[in-house]
């Protein structure tokens, strides 16, 4: 079995992607100064420089759909064949989650079956929310309903929040802004019941989860207070939460993952490397501090541990 590190959370960033985006309004994304660098070449760069095997690239925020479904349909297509082509090319280095043209449901089942049965797809990357339809929404469970029945893997990633006009002061939306919307959309995940009605997704939590694992017990409070009685058979918040697999990506030491650590088992933990949104100096900078971490498992480094992780989730990295 392969010891190279494989990053789930990995970015690319194609010129046609950053084009269309930046005319649809997206000149700062997120607040942010502006687009990042992204090739191909300078991806295995960082990659060969941090002994990172392979990468399962997404789409980032602001995601594919500006608010036309059509324009949606068709980027979003684009998109996921420019990653398929990577993946081709490089089998061994790349992987990919494929992008969908959320909220238009119709445009996402049609996605779906093309991305899993046309282009071999390794999962879907679906954003926190998208114009404000957050993931517990019940018009997306046909979506849910579809990934489960594929047993698919589902990337979360987040975005700017609804509020984010007030509630980001100014700043740049990916420093805490993303952090709560992660655990809003989870948090409406658990409550709506999605992950109980559809427990054959393997769904991955970025950020060692954002805020969920100081929240999770006051989640589970509250769903015991204001869930009808009738559900009580479900698994609790807790349990829901603890069935996740969340990445690394990030500041994840010195307190995010030992804060996570009490919520999941060391299992439930990947590694990620938010590269292209992460520089390159800061990504080898966590990547060296996950390295000179103490691992939870006797026997183990974080990198043999997530890198077993990610191959029981994507049986085609180990080799």
């Amino acid at each position: 079995m392969s010891s190279g590190l494989i990053d789930v959370h990995a970015h690319l960033l194609p010129d046609f992607y950053v084009q269309q985006a930046t005319t649809a309004g997206h000149a700062h994304p997120d607040g942010m100064g502006g687009w990042p660098s992204w090739s191909v070449e300078a991806h295995l760069d960082l990659m060969d420089r941090n002994g990172i095997e392979t990468a399962m690239l997404s789409m980032s925020s602001p995601g594919v759909h500006f608010g036309d479904d059509k324009a949606a349909r068709l980027l979003a297509r684009r998109v996921n064949e420019y990653a398929a082509e990577l993946t081709r090319e490089h089998p061994c280095r790349f992987g990919n989650f494929a992008s969908l043209p959320l909220p238009d449901v119709d445009g996402s089942l049609e996605e779906i079956a093309f991305a899993f049965d046309e282009l071999g797809t390794d999962g879907v990357a679906l954003l926190t929310h998208t114009h404000g339809v957050y993931l517990g929404d019940q018009r997306l469970d046909p979506v849910f309903a579809e990934l489960d029945r594929r047993r698919a893997v589902v990337f979360l990633h987040p975005t700017s929040p609804v509020c984010w006009e007030q509630s980001a002061l100014g700043r740049p939306r990916p420093m805490v802004e993303y952090i709560f919307d992660t655990a809003r959309t989870v948090t409406d995940l658990v409550m709506a019941g999605v992950l109980t009605r559809h427990q054959n997704m393997q769904v991955i939590v970025p950020h060692c989860g954002g805020a969920v694992p100081v929240l999770a017990d006051r989640i589970n409070e509250f769903m015991r207070l204001f869930l009808p009685s009738e559900n009580s058979a479900s698994l609790d918040a807790v349990q829901q939460l603890r069935g996740l697999y969340y990445d690394m990506a990030g500041t994840a030491f010195p307190r995010q993952v030992p804060a996570l650590l009490k919520l999941v088992d060391p299992d439930r933990v990947l590694f990620g490397s938010d590269y292209c949104w992460t520089p390159p100096p800061l990504a080898d900078a966590h990547i060296a501090a996950i390295d000179a971490a103490e691992s939870p498992a006797e026997g183990t480094t974080w990198r043999s541990l997530t890198t077993a992780n990610a191959q029981r989730l994507f049986p085609r990295t180990a080799r």
